[in-house]
């Protein structure tokens, strides 16, 4: 049962494009527009100039790099969250803290385990699912990774990373329409209450907390706020998607949306249903601190919402395009100076970017999208996330730091870049200098097969015979 964006608990730049504003409380204190690092960050970054990289003279990290991160945020972009100083989330950022993760992961007992809840101690779900969002570890290096684990465990895991796939391949597909009504709709309830997860609900109110304290849920339990949000409460999906993303460590657009379009209907039709049944066998013992224990308001299933067939045509006009899959081997533009620099989005922050890996002696460049990042108004553990991949990628290589707009701040340095599945990335490389752009690592390359469902996708690779579990 594919669950929601939701599904990226298990195994799901800040993204750099279509993202519209969220409801968060608005900057209060400026900012300059664009600026270079500043000197203390270039001590930890690089020292600002742009040759610095290449000369191998920017020093590593010598700070700790959590604690320098939360400081460095707070300090440097503490202005474009939506929590002030903030904190950071409950997994760390970073291709070492990626690496032990995964060295720690066991795949038997996935599939029994991988939606419990409480007690904490019998949880399945991998926790690894921020790295694969940002790159740091790759959705074909994890197919290959549990490729000897049980049978049963096996299939599961792939299944959680084909919904990711498919999730990416839906929004190669779609671009921004996967913020609208995907194939039904049903208007939101007049009566919606602001803030649907709001109240004394035990259930919800560990759900939030562990969503607004650690920036991670596991699948169950994202199933239960989107439901309890949009099929109980029948408040906008786009609004509880938009709090989801803020939060989640590991959010990103294609599996949020993805996952909220099923399970609010949007997909088949059919929403699902979330009640304190859930919450029992998931979650023992969690009823029984409840102030509601007693007269539980969830007792019953939610009332199926009325879901209509959203505007068919445009819908699989939509769905009927071409993907935008990027190139399948580097493409070398031979009419422009060769490149000086790669620039990293944060689609794909790990030491394995392929632009990383072709340029091993060009320094890498990230930019703080600033004019993004006030619309989006991120919590402070995303953006610490971020910038400990970063630290941590700075004791290998030079990394240059920016704020700014990507397109003024990249403006006449000749680039190589690894193509990233979003729509804002190919209008930005349209924009920008690109010597030499890398195939994105797609776990199975986009076509222009049946996209509409999880299901119709799956059987498109099967037909294909482009898919083994």
């Amino acid at each position: 049962m594919p669950a929601t964006g939701c599904r990226s608990g298990d195994v799901d730049t800040v993204p750099p494009s279509d993202e519209r504003e969220t409801s968060c409380v608005p900057c209060t204190h400026g900012q300059p527009h664009h600026r270079r690092v500043t000197p203390e960050l270039s001590q930890r970054f690089g020292d600002g100039d742009p040759d610095a990289g290449r000369t191998g003279a920017s020093p590593p990290l010598s700070l700790d790099p959590t604690d320098d991160a939360v400081g460095w945020v707070h300090t440097h972009l503490g202005h474009l969250t939506c929590d002030g100083p903030g904190r950071p989330g409950g997994i760390r950022g970073g291709e070492r803290s990626a690496r032990a993760a995964l060295a720690g992961f066991d795949v038997a007992g996935y599939a029994a385990r991988r939606n419990e809840v409480l007690p904490v101690s019998r949880r399945g779900a991998s926790g690894l699912s921020p790295y694969i969002r940002h790159g740091l570890l790759t959705l074909p290096e994890m197919w290959t990774t549990v490729a000897d684990g049980p049978t049963r465990d096996r299939r599961k895991f792939r299944d959680e990373l084909l919904w990711q796939e498919y999730a990416r391949h839906l929004y190669a597909r779609v671009g921004r329409a996967l913020g609208d009504d995907l194939r039904y709709t049903a208007a939101p309830t007049a009566n919606a209450p602001d803030d649907p997860w709001a109240g004394d609900l035990a259930c919800v109110r560990f759900a939030v907390d562990e969503l607004e304290t650690d920036g991670w849920l596991v699948n169950q339990t994202r199933m239960w706020l989107a439901s309890h949000w949009s099929v109980r409460h029948g408040a906008d999906w786009r609004a509880g998607e938009d709090r989801f993303f803020r939060h989640l460590l590991d959010g990103s657009r294609a599996a949020n949306r993805a996952g909220w379009q099923w399970t609010t209907g949007r997909v088949n039709g059919s929403a699902y249903g979330f009640s304190r049944r859930q919450v029992e066998r998931r979650a023992p013992g969690l009823c029984d601190s409840c102030a509601h224990r007693h007269r539980c308001p969830i007792e019953q299933w939610p009332d199926d919402p009325r879901l209509d067939r959203a505007g068919a045509d445009t819908a699989d006009t939509d769905l009927s395009g071409a993907p935008d899959a990027g190139p399948d081997e580097p493409e070398l533009d031979a009419s422009v100076p060769p490149a000086t620099a790669v620039w990293l989005t944060a689609e794909s922050l790990g030491d394995s970017d392929p632009a990383l890996v072709a340029h091993p002696d060009l320094p890498a460049v990230f930019v703080f999208d600033e004019p993004l990042l006030a619309r989006l108004r991120l919590a402070t553990k995303r953006l610490v996330f971020l910038t400990e991949c970063l630290a941590d990628l700075a004791e290998r290589r030079s990394v240059e730091v920016y704020l700014g707009d990507p397109v003024e701040v990249l403006a006449g340095r000749a680039l190589a870049t690894t193509h990233s599945p979003v729509p804002g990335g190919a209008r930005r490389r349209g924009a920008l200098t690109i010597a030499a752009l890398h195939p994105w690592p797609w776990l199975r390359r986009p076509t222009n097969g049946p996209i509409g469902s999880f299901s119709a996708w799956r059987r498109g690779l099967e037909s294909a015979q482009a898919l083994t579990v």
